[in-house]
């Protein structure tokens, strides 16, 4: 029996599971209308009360029907389903005691749910939609309503099934749409219900943590409402889920056709007070205004709130919720069916619009708008670091709230605008990358000339004051966006004004017009405060190129508008042309080039228009490529192509055909890298102009951009070009002048000028600095590539260029490293954190590494350049100031620090005690150092600026020097060797490097400047074992070596090994400059070393040989004992020259010694015809030289000057010899035919020697060795200075031929022709003044005057009468006859001449034509006198070593005073570079006030100008 009971229901529920699933199947209204009356009329026959499985299986089935969406059966199943939910909630509460069966509950919380889920879902017609949409939230609010009367917390759990089912019929529904009026009240009902059962998930952020409310409330209710704002959720999950979903289709809650009273009382009524005890309406009250209080953030105390009753605090307590969900689902945008996106900041504001609030409620309202702005802030935060698709998704809410922001700022109601403007600022500040959205951008300039038109009437004032925020709104926008990115921000505002808007454009120009016409950026004084992006003149000049306007100006200011203008332009010009070849070319059927044979034109398809256009273009840009190889390009060119290229790939990208993406990848490609390979700066200039077209015009090109351009960089790493020229030997200023000042062989200058690829690096890395600040936020994958490009740059300090030209692009890159490390305090770079550190410490090692070398100054023809590189290095110090190295410092220190034992090896530093104490010193020493930089650099920038601008701090202790001596020799060595170069005078820090060096020379053999520091007099007296390590060291210069001949050395044998084998190091001829230093060395050469170095480097060059013997001619003293009162020279010294000299001639193979003979006979025959003239009378000299030189025959073709080896003597003219006056000798001046040793044998020129026999030139060789090294040094800079070491050569005792200067005549010469002074002469010989010859000529005296002013100023040479002033055929100034140098003077030492050169009135004539000291050209020649002086005191020791060698040679400058000592004060080593430029323009001054006799007053006014 039981058994029978138990099988018929299985049956039956088949039947029944039979008969749906046939209406499904056959989906017929006939079938439907036949089965469901069946299934009813079970339903109706089993008792509702007494629940089975049947009655479950009929719902099922009869819910299964519904969905079909035949409308008689849909009304007739979904009554009876809605019935059923309300009979079964009812029940609910009546049977509270008795259990009920679990059917019942089944049917209640499974399903029923389940039922009207599935109708829900499956339901398609609009019309049912709607329908059930209405009787679904009427069943809400009907249970609502009923669990209210109940007594209990059981609301939520008969409500709570029905949420998923609601969740999925709102899921379609718009919520911007008019509503109308009842339905709405059935949202705002559901909602109302919602809070008070707490089934919203909690919308409190934790941060704001609500003060605990002390009001003794322990009703259930307030309970409730405080748990729904904070957590945690109690309920079923898929409730929370579903309470989300209805959030994103419910319509905002303003019930605008019902006031605000009536509304309050229907409030009331759902709200069903009956049921509750006595006074808890009260007490309610309170809890849901606290609860309100804590979801508004606690903005708004609850004590603001009195006014607000209970059942309204549940209302806004409502709005809270669903405006809050709104924005966590889906970051606030309204997936609405019209498919565009809308900012859910429309529903939020709606509130605010509704007249006649109270202001408490609109305090509240308000306070639900910040809230929530700050879900959908935190929500785009949380997905920072989402990258492809859902970063797309992020990056464009972002831009849809920004946008509607922008729109409600023309909001007739100021308070809505107010919010707008705030939170639109707030939005700004929290994800900068808003600025270059282009839609934004867009918006915000068309809106600032929008036709405003919201109102029934126009009313001009409001207009007016819309237009003045826009206007405001968008001047900030632009110069904030303008002050990162100056780039991509100018490409934007192009796009924009390329974009066509139809009729508006008329209208609108004007008033963008005057808003972009008053923004500008400048290297200096900026619309922004502080230091930003924009001011880093790498990132100016990038915008310049950027601009497409041609800089020409040196200063550059860019007019945002008219470069816009113009470039916009350029830019719609290239687009029609494709645009219309595109046209012409489809109309015409394509190309066929000429009629082709039949056979082969059969086979191929027709070329499409891109195809042919895009192999033509990458041909023709490949073709740059290799012609960049061989010579310079055709810029204009080059622009043209790369711009039409550019046209053709956007207009293709707008374009649907996505075909032929290989030939655009190719396109994209080439644009990329050509300005690369070609690396010239207008190339790159091209270039920046070329990609911020293509990222702004099709922002989605960026990363390809990016990628592909990172890619470029580096290879222009791997391959050491600009700024990565790193294994160049010819770097810089420097390598002109080695061997004699700077260790290392000479070589051979490039081909190519090396500044040119730096400055188109700078050019470049501008372009990348401002496209990490528009990618910064937003993307993390271009972040990723450019942090690759980084750590590829900053892998090895060893990479970089150290060219002084480099030094301000060298910095840029450091810079733009420090800022990519500043991105690890950003959301989006968190799980980069150790590669950032490890970064970091790249870049601090990379930037320690430029100070590895000396400090050099580069002088470059462009104006502008000394300033900007210092304003880079000073901006890069500003940076580094402000960096805290406190957080990232201690951050790894948690993850580290167990590991942080002595022996761990990090990857950079090696071996690390204490990694954050050693950073922080490393930080200083590099802030140090390139503060030190950053002053020289301005120095040089602006060398007469005698305010002192140097930045450099306050004294730095000597424990400090230390601390930095040792962190820098920790890091490299050589920096801490550098670091005397830079601070001469320390003695701290020379003790302790002196110190340092000592304990580890085996690791500085090949670092030449570490010798002095340990050969020093004292390790030679005590014969130190660290000369033992001189053997294996490299070799240093010259003036270094030849240091190591004065006596305190003692010709140490050890001491002279090494000197001997750096001088073999390099050839012969190279040393010949030094020869009177080295004959003078023999005097300390008891090993002979000196003498056997001498004799080798005889035998390998000839004319090292005949210059040695010469020289050695000079020094021997006269047979004639007419000096026997004179103080005898020392006997060894002179008995050993005739033995030398021996020796060498000894050691001549056959073929030299003929050489010899021929060269040394020729000069003795031309000098001895002196002697034959001396008995004549004067009048019949002149032809007695002629006689005399009649009878000498050239010997041979490879005869030379012996003042210039390189020039060949090829004849004499006959007519040429002239005597000249001098007291006792007759020193004659003989023109030779000449060519040049290594030139055209044809170009035969003249040059004059004058032959002078009683004379000692021993004195003018030194100082015109001093004045040659000069003039390397300034040549090296690359400073405009003029000087002339003419040739002087002592051939015999009291003998020598001089060079005679080309094309000169003496002012004495020139004042017998005229008698006007200098400026008169000038304008005789070259034009009145202001004419291009005179000014011409008036430049070459500058340049002249300025290079003698420094020479003179550190030999001070007297005796300066106009016959020894030279001037040439260009009006270039050349001192001649250094008789009286250093300390000696005419006139028994007197001292009439004080100042420190000759400056005569004349001479200021010309260098100063106000004589007020306020000329430019007087400042010009103050300028290169300071340059000169700068750049010639870094090479003191090499000038000093030269004078010092010849101290015992008894010169007479040597007789009296101490000249060594005075000469290197003159060069004042304890100044910095400010103070030693001040000093050079005193002395300039003083000079200048001297000699020049308008009487005392006018000294005073001038020292007064110049003081003001």
């Amino acid at each position: 029996d039981g058994k029978g009971k138990d099988t018929v229901p299985v049956m039956r529920l088949n039947v029944v599971r039979l008969l749906a699933e046939l209406c499904v199947c056959l989906k017929r209204w006939e079938v439907v209308d036949m089965i469901l009356p069946l299934f009813i009329e079970h339903l109706e026959e089993g008792d509702a009360s007494s629940p089975s499985l049947l009655r479950l299986k009929l719902l099922d089935a009869i819910s299964r029907v519904a969905c079909l969406g035949f409308e008689k059966s849909y009304r007739e199943s979904v009554v009876l389903m809605t019935r059923s939910y309300l009979d079964k909630v009812k029940a609910v509460g009546a049977a509270e005691n008795n259990t009920l069966p679990s059917e019942a509950t089944a049917e209640r919380t499974e399903t029923l749910p389940a039922g009207f889920l599935l109708v829900a879902s499956n339901l398609t017609s609009t019309k049912l939609r709607s329908d059930y949409r209405h009787r679904l939230l009427s069943l809400c609010s009907d249970v609502g309503l009923a669990a209210e009367s109940k007594s209990g917390r059981s609301g939520a759990d008969l409500m709570g099934p029905l949420l998923p089912a609601v969740a999925e019929i709102c899921s379609d529904f718009d919520p911007v749409s008019s509503v109308e009026p009842s339905l709405l009240k059935l949202f705002r009902n559901l909602w109302f219900y919602i809070v008070l059962f707490g089934l919203a998930p909690p919308i409190q952020n934790n941060q704001a943590s609500t003060k605990p409310v002390s009001t003794p409330l322990n009703t259930g209710e307030s309970c409730v409402a405080l748990q729904a704002v904070a957590g945690p959720y109690m309920w079923n999950s898929q409730w929370s889920v579903a309470v989300q979903r209805i959030a994103q289709g419910s319509p905002p809650l303003v019930v605008s056709s019902v006031k605000w009273l009536e509304d309050e009382l229907e409030l009331n009524a759902l709200h069903n007070p009956g049921s509750r005890r006595g006074n808890g309406d009260e007490k309610a009250a309170v809890g849901q205004r606290t609860a309100l209080s804590a979801a508004l953030g606690g903005r708004v105390e609850v004590a603001a709130m009195s006014t607000i009753s209970g059942v309204k605090a549940t209302y806004l307590l409502a709005v809270a919720f669903l405006e809050i969900l709104r924005f966590s689902g889906s970051g606030g945008i309204l997936s609405a069916t019209l498919n565009k996106s809308n900012s859910s900041f429309g529903c939020v504001f709606e509130y605010l619009l509704t007249p006649n609030l109270t202001p408490a409620v609109t305090q509240c309202l308000t306070a639900v708008v910040h809230r929530a702005f700050e879900t959908m802030l935190s929500w785009l935060e949380e997905r920072t670091s989402d990258i492809g698709e859902e970063s797309n998704v992020r990056e464009s809410v972002l831009s849809v709230h920004a946008g509607f922001l922008i729109k409600s700022m023309s909001q007739r109601d100021e308070h809505v605008r107010d919010l707008s403007v705030k939170l639109l600022t707030q939005l700004k500040e929290k994800f900068p990358q808003v600025l270059w959205n282009s839609s934004c951008l867009d918006l915000l300039l068309i809106s600032v000339h929008n036709e405003l038109t919201s109102g029934p009437v126009s009313d001009p004032a409001w207009v007016a004051t819309i237009r003045s925020l826009y206007q405001k709104i968008a001047r900030e926008w632009i110069t904030s966006a303008l002050s990162y990115a100056p780039c991509t921000t100018q490409g934007l505002i192009q796009e924009n004004f390329c974009k066509p808007s139809g009729a508006q454009r008329t209208q609108h120009t004007a008033d963008v017009v005057s808003l972009l016409s008053e923004i500008r950026i400048c290297i200096g004084k900026n619309d922004w405060n502080g230091i930003r992006t924009a001011n880093i003149p790498a990132v100016m000049d990038s915008a310049a190129a950027a601009s497409g306007a041609r800089k020409e100006a040196p200063d550059i200011t860019l007019e945002v508008l008219s470069t816009a203008v113009v470039s916009a332009t350029v830019k719609c010009n290239h687009a029609g042309e494709i645009a219309g070849m595109r046209r012409l070319f489809s109309t015409m059927g394509g190309l066929n080039m000429g009629v082709s044979p039949p056979g082969t034109q059969s086979g191929q398809a027709p070329q499409s228009f891109d195809e042919v256009f895009l192999s033509k273009f990458v041909r023709l840009l490949q073709d740059f490529v290799v012609t960049a190889e061989k010579q310079p390009i055709d810029n204009s060119q080059f622009r043209e192509t790369c711009s039409q290229a550019t046209a053709l790939l956007l207009d293709h990208l707008v374009s649907d055909s996505r075909t032929n993406l290989e030939g655009f990848s190719q396109l994209i490609r080439l644009l990329c890298w050509c300005p690369a390979y070609i690396s010239t700066p207008d190339a790159m200039e091209t270039g920046i102009y070329i990609w911020t077209w293509l990222v702004s015009a099709a922002p989605s090109l960026g990363p390809l951009v990016l990628a592909e351009l990172v890619d470029a960089w580096l290879w222009t790493m791997d391959t050491k070009r600009g700024l990565f020229a790193s294994d160049m030997k010819y770097c810089g200023p420097d390598a002109k002048l080695r061997p004699h000042l700077i260790p290392g062989e000479p070589e051979a200058p490039p081909e190519k000028d090396p500044v040119e690829a730096i400055i188109a690096h700078r050019l470049w890395l501008g372009f990348f600095i401002d496209r990490f600040e528009v990618v910064r936020h937003d993307s993390i994958e271009q972040l990723l590539l450019l942090g690759r490009m980084l750590q590829g740059m900053m892998k090895s300090p060893t990479h970089f260029s150290h060219h002084p030209a480099a030094t301000g692009t060298f910095f840029t890159a450091m810079q733009l490293g420090l800022n990519f490390c500043s991105c690890q305090d950003q959301f989006n770079l968190q799980k980069c954190n150790m590669g950032l550190q490890l970064l970091e410490d790249r870049v601090y090692r990379a930037a320690l590494g430029w100070f590895a070398y000396a400090p050099e100054f580069y002088e470059s023809p462009n104006k502008s350049f000394a300033q900007r590189e210092a304003q880079s290095v000073s901006i890069f110090v500003h940076n580094l100031q402000n960096t805290s190295s406190t957080d990232s410092g201690s951050k790894p220190q948690g993850r580290e620090g167990e590991l942080n034992t002595a022996d761990q090896i990090h990857p950079v530093w090696g071996s690390v005690d204490n990694y954050a104490t050693a950073k922080e010193k490393r930080k200083q020493l590099l802030l140090m150092l390139s503060q030190n930089e950053a002053d020289r650099l301005e120095v040089w920038a602006q060398p007469i600026n005698t305010k002192d601008t140097s930045t450099f701090r306050g004294k730095i202790s000597s424990d400090k020097w230390i601390d930095h001596c040792r962190t820098a020799f920790a890091v490299d060595p050589r920096i801490a060797l550098s670091m005397p170069m830079r601070f001469p005078t320390n003695a701290t820090l020379q003790s302790e490097i002196t110190q340092l060096v000592q304990t580890h020379i085996l690791e500085l053999r090949t670092i030449p400047e570490a010798l002095p520091f340990f050969i020093t007099p004292k390790a030679v007296d005590e014969n130190s074992a660290l000369l033992q390590q001189l053997p294996h060291w490299a070799p240093c210069s010259v003036t270094q070596a030849l240091e190591f001949f004065t006596s305190p050395y003692k010709g140490h044998p050890r001491v002279m090994a090494y000197v001997l084998r750096v001088m073999e190091t390099y050839p012969p001829e190279t040393v010949t400059f030094f020869m009177p230093q080295l004959v003078q060395s023999l005097r300390y050469d008891d090993g002979k070393l000196v003498e056997g170095y001498l004799l080798g480097a005889a035998r390998r060059s000839n004319i090292f040989a005949h210059i040695l013997i010469w020289h050695l001619q000079g020094e021997c003293e006269e047979d004639d004992n007419e000096k026997e009162g004179a103080a005898p020279k020392p006997n060894a010294f002179q008995s050993l020259l005739p033995a030398v000299r021996q020796k060498i001639v000894d050691g001549f193979t056959q073929e030299a010694r003929d050489m010899f003979e021929r060269e040394f006979d020729f000069f003795d025959k031309v000098t001895s015809i002196s002697g034959v003239l001396f008995p004549l009378p004067k009048e019949e000299r002149r032809a007695g030289i002629k006689r005399e030189l009649e009878k000498i025959t050239i010997p041979g073709d490879d005869l030379y000057l012996p003042t210039a080896t390189n020039k060949l003597v090829r004849g004499i003219q006959l007519d040429s010899g002239i005597p000249l006056q001098s007291a006792a000798k007759v020193p004659i001046m003989i023109t030779f035919n000449v060519i040049d040793r290594d030139g055209n044998p044809n170009d035969v020129m003249p040059q004059a020697c004058i032959f002078k026999v009683g004379d000692d030139c021993r004195q003018d060789v030194l100082a015109l060795q001093v004045i040659a090294l000069l003039r390397d040094i300034f040549e090296a800079v690359g400073l405009n200075l003029y000087l002339f070491p003419y040739g002087v050569l002592p051939t015999g005792p009291e003998r020598g031929i001089i060079e005679v200067v080309p094309n000169t005549r003496s002012r004495n010469q020139m004042g017998e022709t005229t008698d006007g002074g200098l400026l008169e002469i000038f304008q005789q010989d070259y034009g009145p003044v202001g004419s291009p010859s005179f000014e011409a000529a008036r430049q070459m005296f500058i340049v002249s005057s300025a290079g003698y002013a420094v020479a003179s100023l550190l030999l001070q040479p007297k005796d300066r009468h106009n016959g020894n002033l030279l001037f040439d055929s260009q009006g270039r100034l050349v001192h001649i006859d250094f008789g009286f140098i250093l300390e000696i003077s005419p006139g028994g030492n007197m001292g009439f001449e004080s100042a420190h050169f000759k400056l005569s009135h004349e001479m200021t004539q010309l260098l100063d034509p106000s004589g007020t000291m306020k000329s430019d050209t007087w400042n010009q020649f103050l300028r290169l006198c300071v340059k000169g002086y700068l750049a010639g005191r870094r090479h003191m020791n090499g000038i000093v070593t030269t004078v010092q060698l010849m101290v015992d040679s008894g010169l007479p400058c040597f007789s009296r005073g101490e000249p060594i000592a005075n000469l290197r004060k003159r060069f004042h080593p304890e100044m910095n570079e400010r103070e030693a430029a001040n000093f050079m323009v005193r002395t300039c001054v003083d000079a200048y006030n001297k000699w020049t006799t308008a009487g005392y007053d006018l000294i005073q006014y001038l020292q007064q100008g110049i003081e003001k």
